[in-house]
């Protein structure tokens, strides 16, 4: 594997980026100026399914013109995955291009120690004014930002209230900030749009625009309660998968039925619920399951649509500001979930699971200078790629644990000969309904062993589950709608991956040597 924490030499670099912090006096002499900026634009749980770039069901239901034009403009990706499918523990790979074993963040309750090297102090060190704006999720103060103002934990979609480094306690510690009257998506953008058009012009700049939709309960804005008032969608085919009895599914997953116990419950009492629910209240009494859960499908996905709408929307407004403030050519725009979700199939919403909706990151870059526009790349990219590739386009080091490769190349069509064929995954929180698991994916083929324990993971269950393996032929069934664990004709083929996953497990660290319960699971049931 290629090292993307060596900074690229400046020879390389003479004809592709303008300028290098280094001692040559005649190099220096160049305009930070002609660095690119960087606006980093992250959403949470907009899953590809509804970007409408991606095919799928929904895809002449999105309302995504900007989306759309962004993609026309640059090049979406098809293959990028995220490497723990949870938003903390995503947003913590991104930061530092780190494995969760490496930067510390392995589920929703641990927080980013700001001693942990990340892209924002790279890019503050190499001259870059930095600046985040939105959803943090990472319990700790943010550090490497010259401005930041952020949600407290997950943030409000109304009125959501704001910390600075002025007023900044944990977010385990307590609850306080500035209130901010609107809704959160919309303000996000303003605030963004004021610190672009009011920073210092003198330098390059990395604005990272953190929007807290499309998570539950996906609420929206009033300009947004008609749109689609009277559409019906399509539903999923494995929809109606009620249990593992049809897909040699070994767990349940989180079911709609939930989601609707939820509504139902919030619709009783709203206060009492850690969230704010849309359009209550809703009921499924006297229907049966097949009429329930196509209920809670239509309004989950009317809720989503009509929040991910604003998305779009503001997206709309950075795109026309970048536009007027003279930026768009030298600026690096990237728009991004942090992870995908499901939405019905398999009967399920939510993430985690190493299936193919949630592993999924959507992802679009537009950068004029350099990556042809209306492209599209297959190679597999992971989210701890992300920041070894902005420090690649900003000409500076990537952040000290980053274990990721920079896909700058890739992106101009230029894929290196040694590129990863497959990637690494674990989900280290454990449930009964969606188990603790890792696995290996590449260009065809899925192995998952979902050993089923919490070892030392917090906001975990004590009881473990059975060890059970799933492996899927992506070329057969793309959809994931039966194990294939148990076909003869495969055993070859798992028996290699099984062996490759190991390795990969070498590859980045991530061996359990600490702890000897995994390695009586592995003992047990690894072959």
């Amino acid at each position: 594997m290629r090292n993307a924490n060596l900074i690229v030499k400046a020879g390389m670099l003479a004809t592709c980026l303008p300028f290098i912090g280094c001692n040559s006096a005649n190099k220096s002499e160049k305009s930070q100026e002609e660095r690119p900026n960087i606006l980093f634009i992250l959403s949470d749980d907009h899953t590809g399914q509804a970007w409408g770039i991606y095919g799928g069901i929904l895809a002449d239901y999105v309302k995504n013109e900007n989306i759309r034009r962004l993609a026309a403009e640059g090049c979406v990706l098809d293959n990028c995955f995220c490497t723990n499918s949870i938003s903390a523990p995503s947003r913590a790979a991104i930061m530092t291009g780190a494995y969760s074993h490496r930067n510390g963040v392995y589920t929703l309750e641990d927080g980013l120690d700001p001693a942990v090297d990340n892209i924002a102090k790279q890019m503050q060190a190499g001259g870059y004014q930095t600046a985040l704006i939105g959803k943090w999720h990472l319990k700790r103060q943010p550090a490497g930002f010259d401005h930041f103002n952020v949600f407290h934990d997950q943030g409000e979609y109304v009125n959501p209230i704001f910390k600075t480094a002025e007023n900044w306690v944990d977010d385990d510690k307590g609850k306080q900030g500035t209130e901010v009257k609107g809704f959160s998506t919309d303000i996000v953008t303003d605030q963004t749009i004021d610190w672009i058009r009011n920073r210092d012009k003198n330098k390059p700049f990395m604005m990272c625009c953190h929007f807290k939709a499309t998570h539950e309960p996906w609420d929206f804005p009033e300009r947004m309660k008609h749109l689609y008032d009277d559409v019906v969608f399509p539903e999923p085919e494995s929809m109606m998968e009620f249990g593992p009895e049809t897909s040699g599914r070994a767990f349940q997953g989180q079911q709609l039925e939930n989601m609707g116990w939820r509504w139902e419950t919030a619709s009783k009492d709203p206060a009492a619920w850690w969230c704010q629910y849309p359009e209550l209240p809703f009921s499924t009494k006297g229907m049966d399951k097949v009429a329930a859960r196509k209920k809670i499908y239509q309004k989950m996905i009317k809720d989503y649509l009509r929040c991910g709408a604003t998305i779009d929307d503001n997206i709309g407004r950075l795109l026309k500001m970048l536009d007027e403030e003279g930026l768009a050519k030298n600026t690096i725009i990237v728009y991004v979930s942090d992870q995908g979700y499901f939405l019905g199939e398999h009967g399920m919403f939510d993430k985690r699971m190493m299936y193919e909706e949630p592993l999924h990151m959507p992802f679009v870059i537009r950068y004029p200078k350099e990556i042809p526009a209306g492209t599209r790349n297959k190679d597999i990219i992971l989210n701890v790629d992300f920041a070894a590739t902005l420090a690649d386009y900003a000409g500076i080091k990537a952040p000290e644990k980053s274990q990721g490769e920079s896909f700058r190349q890739n992106l101009k069509g230029e894929t290196p000969a040694d590129w990863r064929k497959e990637m690494y995954y674990r989900y280290w929180t454990h449930h009964s309904i969606r188990p603790a698991h890792m696995g290996i994916r590449n260009e065809r083929y899925k192995l998952m062993f979902l050993y089923g324990d919490r070892l030392n993971a917090t906001g975990s269950e004590e009881t473990p589950t059975t060890p059970v393996w799933e492996f899927h032929d992506l070329q057969v069934d793309p959809k994931e709608d039966k194990n294939m664990y148990n076909e003869p004709q495969y055993q070859d083929i798992i028996k290699e991956m099984k062996q490759e996953l190991l390795t990969l497990r070498q590859e980045v660290g991530d061996t359990d040597a600490d702890t000897p319960r995994m390695k009586e699971i592995m003992d047990q049931y690894y072959w």
